[in-house]
């Protein structure tokens, strides 16, 4: 015989289990790619610019910035950072240019770096870069298209 108690056990008892089917809301991506809270792994953005490689900063210059840290490799990138973020700051949070072309986001790395007309995208990797760099106004006019609707 059915009682209240035993569809109210019942129901107790599935409810855990009917958890297990339903997806969590998808939480948004952070606004600038950073790995243990560091953007650009540690690399100076600054350096992109006047040293033409990537160059990993210190944490004795670091700084914190649209919610991430910013590591430099001196104190004076770090106040040139500091005057105009936005024109040192990597493209895209510093998420994959070419992936963000693509309506997606992916991680990347300083060696696949490149600036274009004074603004620096980051790659996935040097392969993917070598894909971003085939057509590169194209792929920033795509990337800008996505920006930042692609973070969730």
């Amino acid at each position: 015989m059915i009682t209240r108690r035993s569809l109210l056990a019942a129901a107790t008892l599935a409810a855990p289990a009917g958890l297990l089917f339903t997806r969590p809301a998808m939480a948004m991506e952070p606004a600038v790619f950073a790995e243990d809270g560091i953007a650009i792994r540690g690399a100076d953005p600054v350096a992109f610019f006047t040293e033409g490689a990537p160059v990993i900063g210190s944490p004795d210059h670091a700084l914190m910035w649209n919610g991430t840290t910013w590591h430099f490799a001196s104190a004076e990138n770090m106040e040139t950072f500091m005057g105009d973020p936005e024109a040192y700051a990597p493209q895209y949070g510093g998420y994959c240019a070419f992936a963000m072309a693509s309506g997606y986001i992916a991680s990347t790395v300083p060696e696949a770096w490149t600036v274009h007309e004074g603004k620096l995208y980051l790659n996935y990797s040097t392969g993917v870069r070598s894909r971003w760099e085939r057509d590169i106004p194209g792929n920033i006019m795509k990337a800008d298209e996505n920006w930042p609707t692609a973070l969730g």
